[in-house]
């Protein structure tokens, strides 16, 4: 059996907030640092998600806002990839959207 590894390694200042995150996915070969991070967990036995949500002190209020827009867009297309559920996952986007321009990442036309 094949296997890859995902790491993340995480700096925190002296009031253990993140100052920095640093990544290493094995099978990619690829490797960097970014401001922030949402890792979700399905627990088959509690039935129930585990997250993990971290992002670092100098993470930009409008970059945060950016990053939000896309992981909900890319909700999204997971969702539909996994389930077929088109209808449901064009709602998703449509929600998308609004937010991205309620959040004013988009002119609203």
């Amino acid at each position: 059996m094949r296997k890859a590894q995902i790491e993340f390694n995480i700096a925190l200042d002296e009031n253990n907030l993140p100052s920095q995150i640093q990544w290493n996915a094995s099978d990619a070969g690829e490797k960097g640092l970014s401001k922030a991070i949402m890792l979700a967990m399905w627990d088959e036995k509690e039935q129930n998600t585990m997250r993990i949500d971290l992002w670092t002190k100098d993470m930009l209020v409008d970059d945060m806002k950016k990053f939000m827009h896309q992981t909900l867009v890319t909700m999204a297309d997971t969702m539909q990839r996994a389930t077929g559920e088109e209808q449901m996952c064009q709602d998703m986007r449509d929600f998308a959207t609004y937010f991205a321009v309620q959040m004013k990442l988009v002119d609203p036309e």
